[in-house]
């Protein structure tokens, strides 16, 4: 029955649900429970109605498995993407077990120049939990990279459901009206951060603004 969820979620998605995918769906869900957090600082908050609409944070350097893909759909790419990883995660590593998860998980995107949608290609990167960040385990799928990412600062809001690119243009269309006209942050590149796997419909996302250095 598991399976058959994740199998119509990949549907909408446009992607198909390879057989061997059962054994870590069924480890992440009994796992679920266990994830641990991507570290940061937390630098400021601006509120509105009584919550945050935005926060600046700083995240520390640290090692991140990563793969990149270019399908024809944002969706079809993430989606990919994550069943490489999850791979990695349950068991297709060199210490042959389970690492565990950590949130969020971050997809890197970039406008083309008149920014009006997504260039093809995706960067989505799972952080290397705390006990594996200075030895990290080797992927055997050759797609993952293990990538010493530097330390970043941000600018962060919550949205919520499904990620398509139409959601995610019309979420950074959103957050610059709420910004309004700034330099401080990259107009090019920006961070899809998701914290739920893509089974939860109505799951937790966060846009991040890159600020520049």
């Amino acid at each position: 029955r598991l399976f058959a969820h994740w199998e119509a979620v990949a549907g909408t998605h446009r992607v198909s649900l390879p057989r061997d995918m059962a054994g870590p769906i069924v480890l992440m869900a009994r796992h679920r429970q266990a994830r641990e957090p991507v570290p940061y600082v937390s630098l400021s908050e601006e509120g509105k109605c009584e919550e945050a609409a935005y926060e600046e944070r700083r995240y520390p350097a640290g090692k991140w498995a990563c793969v990149t893909k270019g399908e024809p759909m944002y969706e079809q790419s993430i989606s990919m993407s994550f069943m490489k990883l999850m791979r990695y995660i349950c068991k297709e590593n060199s210490v042959g077990c389970y690492l565990g998860m950590t949130v969020p998980v971050l997809n890197e995107i970039h406008l083309t120049k008149d920014k009006t949608e997504l260039e093809r290609e995706v960067v989505t990167a799972y952080y290397l939990p705390r006990e594996f960040q200075q030895n990290p385990p080797v992927p055997m799928d050759p797609e993952i990279h293990i990538t010493e990412r530097a330390p970043l600062r941000v600018i962060s809001r919550v949205f919520y459901g499904m990620t398509t690119e139409e959601t995610i243009l019309r979420e950074i269309s959103l957050f610059w009206e709420l910004l309004g006209s700034t330099d401080t942050v990259l107009r090019e590149t920006y961070i899809v951060a998701s914290y739920e796997n893509p089974s939860i419909p109505q799951r937790r996302n966060e846009i991040w603004f890159i600020c520049r250095a």
